[in-house]
């Protein structure tokens, strides 16, 4: 059981450890040191689509062995379980960002790559919407992951 509880944790550590070196490390950093943010687009881009396929993957493994440690610890796989909740959220809105919001910046990122495309454009004025929109979804997967490492923390107290 206490493999289970080795990956359940590995897991939780992996996904809120990307988001929150991607959100106050990689990011910034590239659009500060990079000549121009083209260029911290390219790098980002697929920085974050890696990242989204990271949290998928580990909230399922995290979902598949809290269930199976449940079982076996508690003779039930308590899939309603407040971490459970919270991961399947933290999956759900991963999800939208990967496969909706995403695929919609990419885009409007290449039509914006014509030289004459100026700020002020449609596509620019959507991409920033888009943009604030993966922003506030991957800060709420930030959170809600903070969320569960509570729980994990308050659970492993008792």
């Amino acid at each position: 059981m206490s493999f289970l509880r080795f990956l359940i944790l590995l897991a939780l550590v992996a996904w809120i450890g990307g988001i929150t070196f991607f959100a106050f490390v990689e990011a910034p950093t590239l659009f500060t040191v990079l000549p121009n943010t083209r260029l911290a687009g390219d790098v980002v881009s697929p920085s974050l689509s890696k990242l989204h396929w990271m949290g998928m993957i580990s909230g399922a493994v995290f979902l598949i062995c809290s269930l199976i440690y449940n079982q076996l610890r508690h003779a039930r796989p308590k899939p309603l379980a407040a971490s459970h909740v919270l991961i399947a959220l933290m999956l759900l809105l991963t999800a939208i960002s990967q496969f909706r919001v995403t695929p919609k910046m990419t885009s409007l990122r290449a039509e914006m790559q014509a030289v004459d495309r100026l700020p002020g454009s449609d596509a620019r004025a959507q991409f920033d919407r888009l943009h604030a929109w993966s922003t506030r979804l991957e800060g709420a997967v930030l959170l809600l992951g903070i969320g569960v490492v509570a729980l994990m923390a308050r659970r492993d107290s008792n």
